[in-house]
């Protein structure tokens, strides 16, 4: 299996493979890569619909050169926790940060959440933040005022007295239960809508059709993201004959 980067005609072909609809698996098969080679790539790329080999190949080497430019300014290396590949966990950063922008998130902004949920910690200061990221304090302060807006992070004082971010297990679960408010929102307004145009009206069909529609999925995220809730939880536990499950932590 071949390693190193992916050539600029094995992105052609991933366009390619894209277009005809394969899935990542089939597209690594023909190339003789990794499946995970080929999701990270189309991922921090711009996703399926939306890859293009040569904006991709430039990116790439964009990344590359600005790695080098900030591994010669601090030529000091710091070795991953775990032994963990940091070109590993370096592209994975990337790709998980490209779901979250793609979700809806603003790009510093999912840079920000992307770093803080990828380190055991689960917190980091403003100063960690700006060095990891290579960003101004102000774009920091900024991402971070808007996340803690939307209750997925929050703050505290270490023993030091300095200000961490932190984003804790629930998460996820206040990002599911933010989107059940807005989409509770979009319910409302357009049942206002529905008196304003009158009931028996086409367009105030319409908007109480979108009512409906919003009110059921609203109600599902949120009785679902409850339900679901003590999954954020959980731990790993190693069976016997070396296998993972999983346990609820005690209350």
């Amino acid at each position: 299996m071949p390693g190193g980067r992916l050539t600029q005609p094995e992105r052609q072909q991933i366009a390619l493979g894209l277009g005809d609809g394969l899935a990542y698996a089939e597209i690594a098969r023909s190339l003789d890569r990794p499946t995970s080679t080929i999701t990270r790539e189309v991922m921090r790329n711009g996703g399926p619909t939306a890859y293009r080999a040569d904006l991709a190949h430039r990116a790439t080497e964009h990344r590359a050169r600005r790695r080098r430019q900030t591994a010669s300014q601090d030529p000091t290396t710091h070795p991953q926790a775990y032994g963990r590949d940091a070109e590993a966990v370096r592209e994975y950063e990337e790709v998980f940060t490209t779901v979250l922008i793609q979700s809806g998130m603003p790009k510093m902004m999912g840079r920000v959440l992307a770093c803080l949920t990828l380190t055991d910690a689960g917190s980091l200061t403003a100063s960690e933040l700006v060095q990891h990221l290579q960003v101004s304090p102000a774009s920091i302060s900024k991402a971070i005022a808007y996340l803690e807006s939307q209750g997925l992070v929050r703050r505290e004082r270490d023993e030091r007295r300095r200000e961490r971010y932190v984003v804790d297990d629930d998460v996820w679960y206040e990002s599911m239960m933010a989107s059940a408010r807005a989409t509770a929102h979009l319910v409302e307004i357009a049942r206002q809508g529905v008196g304003i145009l009158g009931p028996p009206t086409p367009a105030a069909t319409r908007l109480e059709n979108i009512a409906r529609f919003a009110d059921f999925v609203s109600e599902s995220i949120a009785r679902a993201a409850n339900q679901a809730r003590d999954i954020l939880h959980t731990k790993p536990e190693t069976t016997p004959d070396g296998t993972a499950k999983t346990r609820s932590d005690p209350e």
